[in-house]
């Protein structure tokens, strides 16, 4: 990037940092000056996942508009820090401009790391080694955000664990895993126990997400990739099912069994 462009850049990300100021002063904009940290935080996770659906769609004009709104959500924490005199924008900007360089030895340093797993564990190590100085006493697991949606907290849970050995062999041995805790949820159906079958769904689904991490699969963007094809091909069912006059109500299953087979090899 050139010297022009970062001076492009850093004006029109002023020009936010402003347009947000104006929003929140006293003679402002009324809804943007009675939000607070907790009644902007749906609005976080709304545009995160707005920026993980713009990516799936490969929708890049979209996307260049969704990494605006997500920036919004960081100016508009901020601003409402600094008008609390806790912290500037300018403190996150140099918070993450020092801990890229720092954790990217190999980068900006004489630090030595050649391949993607060598600098994962030398980030690693150096992530570690920060907490030690911060005096950060929480184990290991205590650091797994409690918030992080149901898949992606037993990701990290379970990716964590591995770091210091407490994990499977291999993928095989969490298959023969699986089967043993397919048979706890038929045991815990026979027994007619809900609460125990909802334990054992819960367990089933954490052995699923150590398969995926061993296997080298990203749990959540493997099953968004699924929540899409389905959506993709009961849309082409419901599709379908409208050139015929028909509605979803009026369909009888054997009608859209047969329209989703048909679906497989189109979408």
């Amino acid at each position: 990037m050139s010297s022009d462009e970062t001076s492009s850049a850093g004006r029109k990300f002023q020009r936010l940092v402003e347009i947000m100021g104006r929003l929140r002063a006293p003679d402002g904009c009324p809804w943007d000056r009675e939000q607070t940290f907790d009644s902007i935080k749906p609005y976080l996770l709304e545009e995160t996942y707005e920026v993980l659906e713009a990516v799936d769609s490969r929708d890049w004009r979209h996307l260049a508009e969704e990494l605006g709104d997500l920036m919004l959500q960081s100016v508009f924490f901020a601003q409402m820090a600094a008008e609390e005199n806790r912290f500037s924008i300018e403190d996150s900007l140099d918070a993450i401009a020092e801990k890229l360089i720092r954790r990217h030895p190999h980068v900006f340093s004489d630090g030595a790391a050649k391949t993607p797993a060598e600098v994962k564990a030398r980030w690693d190590v150096i992530k570690q080694n920060e907490h030690k100085e911060r005096g950060d006493q929480r184990g290991l697991l205590e650091k797994v955000p409690r918030a992080l949606p149901a898949l992606m907290e037993a990701q990290q849970l379970t990716s964590r664990a591995a770091t210091v050995g407490f994990d499977w062999e291999k993928a095989d041995h969490v298959l023969i895993k699986l089967e043993e805790e397919l048979k706890e949820l038929a045991e815990a159906r026979r027994e007619g126990k809900p609460e125990q079958v909802a334990q054992e769904i819960g367990d089933l689904l954490f052995v699923v997400v150590n398969l995926a991490r061993l296997l080298g699969v990203d749990g959540e963007q493997a099953l968004r990739g699924t929540n899409a094809k389905f959506r993709r091909r009961f849309g082409y069912v419901e599709r379908k099912l409208a050139e015929r006059g028909q509605s979803l109500q009026e369909a009888s299953l054997a009608e859209m069994d047969e329209l989703w087979e048909e679906a497989k090899g189109q979408v």
